[in-house]
């Protein structure tokens, strides 16, 4: 299951730019993850600095 952004993206760009894939891209108010891209590493949510990414 692909990984999810909250409402507590502050939209700092950290877990775009780890993204190997990249499945991360703004989406206005926060940054969001296409699912359908999305291999489940766990880059982003290790580098999310305020924990705003977990597993769907």
């Amino acid at each position: 299951m692909a990984y999810k952004i909250s409402e507590g993206c502050i939209s700092c760009g950290a877990c775009a730019a780890d993204c190997p894939v990249d499945a991360i891209s703004d989406g206005g108010e926060r940054y969001v993850i296409d699912a359908d891209t999305c291999i489940d590493c766990g880059a982003c949510a290790s580098t999310c600095p305020v924990d705003a990414i977990s597993e769907g």
